[in-house]
């Protein structure tokens, strides 16, 4: 049987060389001829400016970012098509395994998945969903049906309403792709137990991303702790297990109080919740001369795109420098930034500069990133968004 030519994008050398060398994204201005086709997220395939074959891609109408590669194979050697992604979907369940016991965990990360533009988070039984592509845009209520069939769960929510998707041309929306009634689920981390409300919340309903971070942070921390940037209390439920007392600030008053709610159903008297903007809380405790021996620094992205980079990096040091100054010697400074375009050499480099500025001598006890559930593709930098810093303040 003759298998249906997809549509054709023919790209340059450039861009050819840099997806054979395994970055899976082709920007529209490395695009030298388009594909044939109105079809939204379609399927087509990609060549070099000699014809030869690339693979295929999904193809967006309107996004900066043209092509997200799906396969290396030409269409006469693999067919794209629903079974192809259910395979994809399978072996990204599979290779959670090793985390079968966590009921809250990313189970779809994109391109590391090699499904370009999709993201799936679990929280017991319910499943946040967000697409970043124009590709997935177009199959999610496919991916949630067949998610629901191959994982059980009760609920699919569509969690699109990400500023990601304002890049792609795509429209903001949070919706139930599957399952009736309120979407609020429970998951733990290590012993402490969450609540999440899958259509309300921010994101795809917490940062899982973050989960092993939090749980090295108890086991390091001590004494009086300062959680920056607290969201539901991650990090300060983690510290309160080996700390005397923690103070939680953040911003959100419904992020502060379901902090307030987790800390009361886990028992952690000792967390106290504060609604209040980091910068001020940080910038009044430096100058006052109040000290704690544990300080977590987790703000949202403060670099979304390359050219606002100087600006976060003054946040970022701002942020930085102000908490070293509310150490205490021998304290423990947990310093983080989920900004994929600040390389980790940059943060790095910026971290150490703070220090210097505050004049205090630090020791760098660990650098990591996300967790096992959040993998990094090999040729595609972006995905290696997440940076914790463990750093220990001598004098």
């Amino acid at each position: 049987m003759v298998r249906p030519i997809p549509p054709t994008a023919r790209v340059s050398l450039k861009g050819a060389k840099a997806l054979r060398k395994g970055n899976p994204w082709l920007y529209r201005t490395e695009l030298l001829e388009p594909p044939q086709t109105q079809e939204r997220g379609a399927v087509v395939s990609v060549v070099d400016p000699q014809g030869n074959p690339v693979g295929q891609a999904f193809y967006a109408q309107r996004s900066p970012l043209a092509l997200r590669l799906l396969t290396r194979k030409g269409p006469a050697e693999e067919k794209v098509d629903e079974a192809f992604l259910r395979h994809r979907l399978e072996l990204s369940l599979a290779r959670r395994a090793p985390l079968r016991q966590r009921d809250g965990v990313r189970l779809v990360h994109g391109e590391a998945d090699l499904l370009p533009g999709l993201f799936v988070d679990r929280y017991g039984a319910g499943l946040s969903l967000q697409t970043l592509s124009e590709g997935m845009d177009v199959r999610k209520e496919w991916v949630a049906r067949t998610l629901a069939e191959l994982t059980g769960a009760t609920h699919v929510v569509c969690r699109d309403d990400a500023s990601g998707r304002d890049f792609e041309s795509l429209t903001r929306e949070v919706k139930l792709l599957h399952g009736q009634g309120e979407a609020r689920f429970s998951y733990h981390e290590g012993e402490n137990l969450f609540e999440v409300d899958l259509l309300g919340d921010m994101k795809t309903g917490a940062f899982l991303d973050q989960v092993d971070n939090h749980v090295r942070a108890g086991e390091l921390a001590r004494g009086e702790a300062l959680d920056l940037f607290s969201y539901h209390g991650g990090f300060a439920l983690a510290l309160s297990r080996t700390c005397d007392s923690v103070l939680a600030v953040e911003q959100d008053p419904k992020a502060s109080e379901r902090a307030r709610a987790n800390a009361a159903r886990n028992g952690r008297t000792n967390v106290t919740v504060e609604n209040a903007n980091a910068f001020d809380v940080l910038r009044r405790f430096s100058e006052s001369g109040r000290r704690f021996d544990t300080v977590v620094v987790d703000p949202p992205g403060l670099a979304k795109r390359r050219e606002g980079m100087a600006t976060a990096l003054r946040a970022y040091h701002e942020l930085n420098l102000r908490a070293f100054k509310c150490l205490r010697p021998e304290g423990l400074l947990v310093t983080c930034s989920c900004s994929g375009k600040l390389t980790r050499e940059a943060f790095e480099e910026m971290v150490l500069s703070a220090a210097a500025d505050a004049k205090r001598p630090v020791q760098i006890l660990e650098r990591r990133g996300a967790g096992l559930d959040h993998p990094v593709l090999g040729g595609l930098p972006e995905t290696e968004y997440l940076k914790a810093f463990f750093v220990r303040v001598l004098l």
